[in-house]
């Protein structure tokens, strides 16, 4: 960090001028962007029972249920993490102004098994929500272990939540036998107009005997994904059960290039980071929940197939689902 905030390691600062920003949004005004989705976000009644049986389970089976938006709960190691969770109505400072959500979540706030962990990325409205975290801090049987990038402890002591860790890149802290590794990232951070870059934004790698997992959290296509791979390379050699089992890779609000390319990957660069990660499979979330950017909701729908097919990916190993919908990983402890 400098004088004017934290930095990318790949290139300066991320963010648009004022003059950007008008120009991007009269663009938008102009050509009636964005344009409405032709389907919508499909959507799956969430296996309750067996999600609050799976949180209690000694043989915990590893799962990922996305929620919506770039949240997701992750049952693994025996715990369950949530990541950047919004359960409000809108990604916005206020409930009456603000981007909508389209769907409601998943999962309701109220239907979740107990959390243990919650994993942040930074501090936007779309992935810091105050009245998820709040709510989630009152949940019954006691507050989650909150994990941040630098800088956001103390936004979280002024809500009265004082179990907090805050990280730099690269630094860890194991709960419950589970390694929580905050990993760069190519993206900004801020929440009003004068605290720009002033928190670190991240990335998470979560390495568990049964499960290794990433969550992306907001970012454009850099090296530091295949960093983050060379990084952990020892710890995932194939003698050591391989790479990721499961990436969360967020694959919207990447339109028009010339503003969100360098903070937003879209589809292709998602597929690309994908395999610069060397992730055995990836979720793609962060898409049909908020219409943030110039891309349709149903992006991904219809697109993601093409995007796989120029890189050789397939199907089953970058895919979508359904909101609440919850899918199985082999655990590496059985390999």
């Amino acid at each position: 960090m400098n004088a004017r905030g934290f930095r990318n390691n790949y290139v300066g600062s991320v963010t648009k001028s004022l003059g950007e920003v008008l120009r991007w949004q009269w663009q938008r005004l102009r050509d009636g962007m964005p344009p409405p989705p032709t389907v919508p976000t499909p959507a799956d009644s969430p296996d309750l029972e067996f999600l609050r049986r799976n949180a209690q389970a000694r043989d915990m089976a590893p799962t990922v249920t996305w929620i919506g938006h770039a949240t997701s709960l992750v049952q693994a190691g025996g715990l369950n993490v949530l990541t950047d969770p919004i359960f409000s109505r809108r990604a916005s400072p206020v409930q009456f102004l603000g981007p909508a959500r389209a769907h409601p979540p998943g999962i309701a706030l109220e239907d979740l098994p107990h959390i243990d962990v919650v994993v942040v990325s930074h501090n936007h409205y779309d992935h810091l929500d105050r009245n998820s975290i709040l709510a989630l801090s009152r949940q019954p049987g006691g507050p989650p272990l909150y994990l941040t990038p630098l800088g956001l402890k103390g936004w979280l002591k002024g809500l009265g939540i004082d179990n907090a860790v805050e990280l730099d890149w690269w630094q860890q802290h194991v709960h419950a036998g589970v390694e929580f590794h905050c990993t760069p990232a190519q993206h900004w951070s801020g929440r009003s107009l004068h605290d720009r870059n002033k928190t670190l934004w991240c990335a998470w790698a979560v390495l568990g005997n049964d499960l290794h997992w990433f969550f992306t959290g907001d970012t454009g296509y850099s090296q530091d994904f295949a960093d983050t791979r060379r990084h952990f390379a020892a710890r995932q050699s194939a003698d050591n059960g391989g790479g990721f089992d499961v990436a969360l890779v967020a694959v919207g609000a990447c339109l028009p290039r010339w503003f969100m390319q360098l903070q937003h990957v879209d589809l292709h660069e998602a597929v690309q980071l994908h395999l610069d990660l060397g992730a055995k499979r990836s979720v793609g979330v962060h898409w049909g929940t908020f219409s943030l950017a110039d891309d349709p909701l149903d992006q991904p729908i219809h697109e993601l197939d093409a995007a796989r097919t120029a890189k050789g990916v397939a199907e089953d190993a970058f895919f979508i689902v359904p909101l609440g919908a919850t899918r199985k990983f082999p655990s590496r402890a059985d390999k």
